[in-house]
């Protein structure tokens, strides 16, 4: 059994992630997903952005029709408000798009995928005339609104920085219940974990193996010589030595494999664990960003520098 955290909202979730934010979307995305519910994961984490909801919708589907899964409370699902619906008057209907691609009544968690938005219709490479004015607090009520509406059970954001989660939570009813952002051992977000820490907020890690193997990513994380020989101490993978890190920290990993034994590996990651030396030795680890966000600095946007897109956790 995966352990479970019992957000601020009440809501349990899952310890780990199934992720879906694929390019291209293999052809046999539904199966894969079928084949991790199966497996135990319990947990799907999609986004409007990624063109996936539709496959998770299918498989959640499928695993209610096969018996995997007893009723629709057994599967808890993620997904994200793009940056071109960040906006009041955008956020309700872009969740009723998302829950009609998905089939379902409601999400489990809805996110805020990044604090900016952008022009309507644009799901790409954001251009210099493509950025808006992001207005937070109008953004943060309507997701409020979809909460109280019961269209999602829980709400948070993603990529804020303890600074900008701090400005959020000057005005909230409804507080964030999760912050999904990029973390494995080359970064650590070590001062963000203590801010939500302190705050109940739950950190979800997104990339926690540095992306590795995709055309974005580094090989940071796996092949770095301080988890390899961590690994063959333990005899584990260097994959689970940095998932059980994550969880290890208080946080809960979002994987992303479509390989049948790499996703049974990363589920076993429960039953054993990282001693305080070996804690240790990972924190020595040269830290690094995998995922700039330079994409959404722009002398038009609300960031004119990566200074001000992630404040001091740059």
């Amino acid at each position: 059994m995966i352990p479970e955290i019992v957000l601020s909202s009440g809501q349990r979730m899952s310890l780990i992630g199934m992720g879906t934010a694929c390019n291209p979307i293999p052809p046999n995305l539904i199966s894969t997903l079928v084949q991790a519910i199966e497996l135990g994961y319990r947990h799907i984490d999609t986004a409007s952005v990624y063109n996936t909801e539709e496959f998770v919708g299918h498989a959640v589907a499928q695993a209610l029709d096969q018996g995997i899964i007893k009723s629709r409370s057994d599967i808890f699902v993620t997904s994200k408000l793009w940056c071109s619906n960040a906006d009041h008057d955008l956020v309700l209907p872009a969740l009723k798009e998302t829950l009609q691609k998905l089939g379902l009544d409601y999400v489990d968690l809805y996110l805020v995928h990044w604090p900016l938005r952008l022009k309507e219709g644009n799901r790409s490479l954001p251009k210099e005339e493509d950025f808006l004015p992001f207005d937070m607090r109008g953004t943060w009520k309507a997701m409020e609104e979809c909460c109280k509406l019961g269209f999602a059970k829980s709400i948070g954001v993603s990529n804020f920085s303890a600074k900008k989660l701090s400005q959020l939570l000057t005005y909230v009813t409804i507080p964030p219940v999760v912050n999904q952002v990029e973390m494995s051992v080359a970064w650590q977000q070590r001062k963000l974990m203590q801010f939500c820490n302190e705050k109940g907020i739950h950190v979800s890690a997104w990339s926690p193996l540095a992306a590795y193997g995709t055309q974005w990513g580094s090989t940071l994380v796996m092949e770095n010589p301080i988890l390899k020989d961590i690994a063959m101490a333990k005899r584990k993978t260097i994959a689970q030595v940095s998932l059980r890190w994550v969880y290890q920290q208080g946080a809960s990993p979002i994987v992303k494999s479509f390989s049948k034994e790499r996703m049974k590996e990363n589920l076993q990651i429960f039953d054993w664990e990282l001693t305080q030396e070996e804690l240790d030795q990972i924190s020595q680890i040269p830290q690094k960003k995998n995922f700039s966000g330079e994409i959404f600095v722009s002398p038009n946007g609300p960031y004119k520098s990566l200074e001000e897109l992630w404040d001091e956790e740059f």
